[in-house]
């Protein structure tokens, strides 16, 4: 079992930078594939980024590549997406989520097993 928390959700200007991070619980981590989903308001919940459970693999959705970056750090049990570059289409509930040894390729909401609560995310033009 994993439990996932998010934070460093908030509101920021057009152009401006947030860092989300998802703290896991369990000593089991490193074994877990990370991803990040956002959901906006009368939208389906979409992929944004995932990293490999070895932390060798990452890959973002097209509207995110080059402005957001997906990590972990082991050690801290903390999965990171760092966002640069915000947009007001950016604005949506994020959502970090977990599978064992999954891939960076994970994009399905389906593949993934643990979620946090979400984490809101406002870019104001």
């Amino acid at each position: 079992q994993v439990q996932l928390v998010e934070s460093g959700g908030g509101l920021v200007q057009a152009g401006g930078s947030l860092r989300l991070s998802c703290a896991a619980s369990g000593r089991t981590f490193s074994s877990y594939a990370m991803g990040w989903f956002r959901q906006a308001p009368g939208k389906e919940r979409e992929f944004v980024a995932a990293i490999s459970w070895t932390g060798g693999s990452t890959y973002y959705t097209d509207s995110v590549k080059g402005r957001f970056t997906i990590s972990r750090d082991n050690a801290k049990n903390t999965a990171y997406l760092q966002m640069n570059s915000l947009k007001p289409e950016d604005t949506a509930v994020y959502y970090c989520a977990a599978v064992l040894r999954g891939s960076a390729y994970y994009t399905k909401d389906t593949q993934y097993n643990y979620w946090g609560q979400g984490t809101q995310v406002t870019v104001s033009s």
